[in-house]
């Protein structure tokens, strides 16, 4: 009887031993992968305490705010530049425009949760310093790249700051910090070509000729809203393309989807999360009803809305980057701008001499950029926070 127990139990001792030595070697791959994660994720530095973002996915573990919800408060210490930044284009100048009142300058945005940091010239710069950050996207992303530039070009000294260009983008250089502020012209993301007979054709699968500039990049910073919505008369196409088949009407939402679908998939093949932050931002609203003279005149934020509308271009973008595996940042600046219909330029687009200002009425009224000093500088404030 015992010779048959002995090599049972030595069967059940080896099992042991094996299963140990198994337990200990999952262990050590486990410390392996974890000691890999850190030193992949010190690339970049940790995001400030109680600042986070609606992400493709959520980690609950992560202490979050909603900077998207709050008020606007009168601050004296605003505007953070003068509207004589050598960077600003003649159409967003609207004190130079001849805009009468500058009270649009003094609104800081206080969300209801947390505190926004006001914008730190030397700490962006040194948060980026060796990297190259990209706005990609239409003139109200170029309105947001202007803000930015005239945010920190005043802490660098002449001579050490220059803007180059290259094809439909440009950068505005800070040489003694190795870093570029850069903007490319990408209205749709995707694709927008010449056919026969000089047809506009959009391509809704076809990206690389926008996309192959963006790459490199450290932070890349998308929208793409508007254009997607021009009415026939503005339309910046002809033809719808997809594949081989060629359309003249879709849905301009689904048409959006595809649009943003084509994006999604290239940035999920083509950057690594461990070298490249990309942050999407929300649509900017525009005040262009009663014939776009809704934010003429205006000198106030509103307080409040009665209900709260979500455009559809926010629920496709949402959509499309929950489904995604690279780990996007949603930015999402529509409601709270959505209050400001007194920061466009409105008739201040240009420079009016007295007659003109006499009668602005007779001027047409842009309702959809910003005036500079103005909404887009808290738009970079939160993008700071969220580096």
């Amino acid at each position: 009887m015992a010779e048959v127990v002995r090599p049972k139990l030595f069967s059940i001792l080896l099992f042991f031993c094996i299963a140990r030595l198994a337990h200990l070697e999952r262990c050590q791959s486990t410390h392996f992968v974890n000691d890999l994660v850190e030193e992949e994720d010190s690339s970049w530095p940790d995001e400030e305490d109680g600042v986070d973002t609606v992400q493709s996915r959520h980690d609950p573990r992560r202490q979050s705010c909603d900077m998207s919800t709050g008020k606007w408060v009168v601050d004296e210490s605003y505007p953070l530049y003068d509207s004589n930044c050598p960077y600003l284009s003649s159409t967003v100048t609207c004190q130079r425009n001849g805009r009468p009142d500058s009270d649009y300058q003094k609104w800081r945005w206080k969300p209801h949760a947390c505190s926004l940091p006001r914008f730190d010239a030397l700490k962006f710069l040194a948060k980026i310093r060796r990297k190259r950050i990209m706005l990609v996207g239409d003139s109200i992303m170029r309105n947001q790249w202007e803000s930015l530039v005239c945010l920190v070009q005043g802490v660098i000294p002449t001579g050490r700051k220059t803007v180059s260009y290259n094809g439909p983008s440009m950068a505005f250089h800070a040489m003694d910090f190795e870093t570029s502020i850069e903007f490319s012209w990408a209205p749709l993301l995707v694709e927008l070509t010449k056919g026969p007979q000089n047809k506009r054709i959009l391509h809704l699968d076809l990206i690389e000729e926008n996309a192959k500039y963006w790459r490199g990049v450290d932070v890349l910073v998308f929208d793409s809203a508007h254009w997607w919505t021009h009415s026939d008369k503005w339309s910046s196409w002809d033809y719808y393309m997809e594949g081989r088949s060629m359309f003249t009407n879709i849905n301009p939402m689904v048409a959006y989807e595809k649009g943003l679908t084509t994006w999604a998939k290239w940035v999920d093949l083509n950057l690594d999360p461990r070298r490249t932050r990309v942050i999407f931002r929300s649509m900017s609203p525009r005040h262009n009803r009663e014939n776009g003279w809704k934010c003429y005149n205006q000198k106030q934020p509103l307080a409040y809305f009665s209900h709260r509308h979500v455009p559809e271009q926010l629920v496709v973008l949402q959509q499309v980057v929950r489904r995604m595996r690279f780990p996007v940042y949603l930015q999402d600046i529509t409601a709270m701008s959505a209050l400001r219909r007194d920061g466009h330029p409105s008739v201040y687009r240009r420079a009016m001499n007295q007659q003109e200002r006499q009668n602005p009425r007779g001027f047409s009224s842009d309702c959809s950029h910003w005036c500079l000093p103005g909404v887009p500088d808290t738009w970079n404030e939160m993008l700071t926070a969220l580096l």
